[in-house]
């Protein structure tokens, strides 16, 4: 087997990152959410998981460097580069995306998810978990663009899926992509 692969899906919230995620996932992809770092420490501290929580979290996090995901992920993704190739769901930050790109050199792939702030907000509104109402998806946006430059990575990136349709057109062309990485 060649050298593996680290995929790296990265979009707004509500984009689709996740659902782009699990096709690479199905594809035979190890997927590390960037997330579960935080939901493990909101468990850890005893606070119950929601959306400010979940944004206290980050910042404490994000306060030892805003590579503190990708620093923190590190020995899940080299675990499971044993195996596998790794879709990574939810690089956020410019910095971590240097850090990754520093240590995976041309084998990190960047995927961006886009989809508009009207279609995101009302899939936000949906989830089972994890829910936003528009004013809390609209502050989450502005926290990842001014806080943590989420922007630079989305530029960056190698391949874009404009998720404005159906999940059918978005699964379909999270597939060609998977097809152009083999």
């Amino acid at each position: 087997m060649g050298w593996m692969k680290v995929v790296s899906i990265v979009g707004m919230a509500g984009a689709g990152k996740s659902e782009v995620s699990r096709v690479f996932e199905q594809n035979g992809y190890t997927r590390i959410r960037f997330g579960d770092v935080t939901d493990e420490e909101i468990k850890k501290r005893g606070l119950q998981l929601n959306e400010e929580n979940e944004r206290l979290v980050r910042e404490l996090l994000r306060g030892e460097g805003r590579d503190a995901y990708a620093r923190l992920n590190q020995p899940r993704i080299e675990q499971a580069l044993k195996n596998s190739n790794v879709v990574i769901d939810g690089l956020y930050s410019w910095e971590e995306f240097v850090y990754l790109k520093e240590l995976y050199r041309e084998d990190l792939y960047l995927v961006a998810v886009w989809s508009s702030p009207k279609t995101r907000y009302a899939r936000l509104g949906k989830r089972p978990s994890r829910r936003l109402t528009p004013e809390e998806a609209a502050g989450r946006d502005k926290t990842e663009i001014e806080n943590i430059a989420k922007g630079g990575p989305i530029a960056m990136a190698d391949f874009t899926i404009v998720n404005e349709s159906s999940r059918e057109d978005m699964t379909r062309e999270a597939e060609r992509i998977v097809s152009l990485l083999k």
